[in-house]
């Protein structure tokens, strides 16, 4: 199994295997855990979409593993479901210096080309190896009552509840 060259936790909790990331091409396995299914007892949608996810950002990133990549579009077709040990294959089809057009397609158990997919990404620096690991911290959250400005029945706004509006909304 390769190294993605980035932590994704999320990745990890689904288990993907990262099997080619090479010259334009990815290659992805996975087998989806109970908890991964919907109710027809198949892979989740959700599952297939974040597994075309990855394996297009890992065909995007295999000719500059250095850089990182933010999928901004993806445009999949669910034309069967998808069943058994899953495999995606994925494909850098052109690169510009800020975007990558790819393409990946998820294979059932039986290599039918279950979930076909487009995708959009925006080349970035990558994150440092934790960088999305942050200590998170407490904000103060905000409770404002404020008067709500009162319409006459001529159409003329409260104008001194507007203007104590204004004035509180300045001091946030």
């Amino acid at each position: 199994m390769l190294d993605f060259g980035v932590e994704i936790p999320f990745v990890n909790l689904l288990g993907f295997e990262l099997v080619r990331m090479q010259d334009g091409a990815s290659e992805l396995h996975y087998e989806a855990r109970p908890e991964h299914l919907n109710s027809f007892g198949v892979t989740h949608g959700g599952a297939s979409m974040t597994l075309l996810d990855v394996t297009m950002a890992t065909a995007a990133r295999s000719v500059a593993p250095e850089m990182g990549v933010v999928t901004i579009e993806m445009k999949t077709s669910f034309m069967q479901v998808a069943q058994g040990p899953l495999v995606a294959k994925g494909r850098l089809i052109h690169r510009t210096a800020t975007m990558a057009f790819t393409e990946a397609t998820v294979f059932d158990a039986k290599g039918a080309g279950v979930h076909p997919c487009h995708g959009h990404l925006q080349i970035r620096a990558a994150p440092a190896r934790g960088a999305g690991q942050r200590e998170r911290v407490a904000r103060p959250c905000h409770r404002l009552t404020l008067p709500v400005p009162t319409v006459s029945i001529s159409g003329q706004i409260d104008l001194q509840r507007l203007m104590v509006l204004r004035k509180q909304l300045s001091n946030l």
